[in-house]
């Protein structure tokens, strides 16, 4: 009998290692193979106790107890929302509910905590799919832990996936529904890893990228073979921010031209922006990146004030009006406040998009998040150091999520944007911005047999 024991312990003992193993070092792996049968079980053998503990149940019709009490002699119990299929992910699991009368998807949503505890997953989200169906999207560990990216995500002109949420779906960045962003974040919180993620993905589509970078160009120089015009210091900012503002309004002519209605002009022709324009007639789309745009406020003397009141002021233009023109901004800083000065607080209304990594004070999660999302401004100062690229991301509907950028190195990034430098637009009014780009000089390879000199 001990003998029997010891063969069996021995492989349960290495099983079971293996399995703490893989669920510490390799949680999608552990998910896949012990977690997702778990869960299921769990699920489908306590769905309906554990909706009723949850106070998810209603009382059946009259109808079901008479056909209950006509055919057996068990307890007519409350019925819980009917369950639709189970669909497993590489991350979790998905069903949709269909509601009963009179309830409602807060209700579900107020009771995804204890959901999650009974069926053993890491978190439970609720979406609302139509009126009467909301979907359960139960994560089987931490995806934040360690970003993976889903390999199919849909892409499109001006949508970039650049970080995960804690949901596990992409956060996409899409500057045809949100044009304009402030993204904020201490130095080594990841504010750079998210702007790399953003010229990377930009330079692979058909649009124009502008960068203003203060700190002499070091975040966004690497990028230069891409970008059609590049400003390193406030004086370059103070030339080239005019120039985006005289083609903001030669393309508000262009539209205005287009708008002469004709008699034989059809309705959908009528536009009020670029996107509205035949595509041989509409111009290349421009995304104007500003990075530490706290150096663009900065002044020592009289004549620098004057210079930074023209910028801010032509800024806050350029995010009025330059969506229609096909102009969107994406703005980020370390800190920003209404200290910086006149416009400050004027931009900021004007840049919905909010992404608020780790600051280094509660005014600045407050400026970034508190005037769209209120409860979202003690997730961001909860953001630990330890957890670089973490961010709260939230939008003018009042909704925020945690989201996580992974790992692009510099070098890759910058090979992207080289690889794609004949993608780079003509647009005469930033042809004196284009920054320089050294030739590369390629080393004639070697050869692989060594010639031998011919000989008489």
């Amino acid at each position: 009998m001990t003998d029997i024991a010891t063969l069996v312990g021995g492989p349960v003992a290495a099983l079971g290692g293996g399995a703490a193993y893989a669920r510490a070092k390799h949680p999608g792996i552990y998910w896949s193979t012990v977690g997702l049968p778990m869960s299921t079980a769990r699920l489908l053998s306590s769905y309906g106790s554990v909706m009723e503990a949850c106070g998810l149940t209603v009382a059946p019709s009259r109808l079901r107890v008479l056909a209950v009490k006509a055919t057996t002699r068990r307890e007519v119990r409350p019925v819980p929302p009917r369950r639709g299929i189970i669909r497993p992910t590489t991350t979790g699991l998905r069903l949709r509910l269909r509601l009963a009368p009179g309830q409602e998807p807060a209700d579900v949503a107020a009771s995804a905590e204890r959901l999650r505890h009974a069926w053993g997953v890491h978190a439970v989200y609720v979406t609302t799919i139509k009126p009467g169906v909301v979907e359960l999207r139960l994560v089987g560990f931490d995806v934040l832990r360690k970003v993976r990216m889903p390999r199919k995500v849909a892409a499109d002109v001006l949508k970039v996936p650049v970080a995960l949420r804690e949901d596990a779906t992409p956060f996409v960045r899409d500057y045809r529904t949100v044009p304009h962003g402030l993204t904020l974040g201490a130095t080594l919180s990841g504010k750079s890893m998210y702007l790399r993620h953003l010229v990377a993905g930009l330079a692979r589509q058909p649009v124009a990228l502008v960068g203003i970078d203060c700190k002499r160009g070091v975040e966004l120089a690497p990028f230069a073979p891409r970008l059609s015009a590049l400003a390193t210091d406030p004086d370059q900012a103070a030339e080239l921010l005019p120039a985006l503002i005289k083609e903001m309004e030669d393309r508000y002519d262009l539209i205005k031209a287009r708008q002469g209605i004709a008699p034989a002009t059809p309705d959908e022709e009528v536009t009020s922006d670029i996107w509205g324009l035949p595509e041989h007639e509409r111009p290349v789309p421009v995304v104007l990146l500003v990075d530490e745009v706290a150096e663009l406020f900065l002044v020592a003397t009289k004549k620098e004030e004057e210079r930074r009141d023209e910028m801010v002021t032509q800024l806050i233009r350029l995010a009025q009006l330059g969506r229609a023109a096909g102009i969107y901004l994406e703005v980020c800083g370390q800190r920003f406040g209404a200290e910086l000065g006149k416009g400050a607080t004027m931009l900021r209304a004007q840049l919905p998009g909010r992404v608020c990594h780790r600051v280094n004070d509660e005014a600045s999660a407050k400026m970034a998040l508190g005037d769209i999302a209120p409860e979202a401004v003690s997730a961001a100062c909860a953001i630990a150091p330890e957890q670089p690229g973490l961010a709260i991301a939230g939008d003018t509907s009042g909704g925020w999520s945690r989201i996580r950028t992974p790992y692009l190195s510099l070098a890759d990034a910058a090979k992207t944007c080289h690889a794609s430098a004949y993608l780079v637009p003509e647009l005469p009014s930033l042809k004196s911005f284009r920054p320089h780009v050294p030739v590369r000089l390629v080393e004639p390879a070697a050869p692989v047999v060594k010639p031998r000199p011919v000989t008489d």
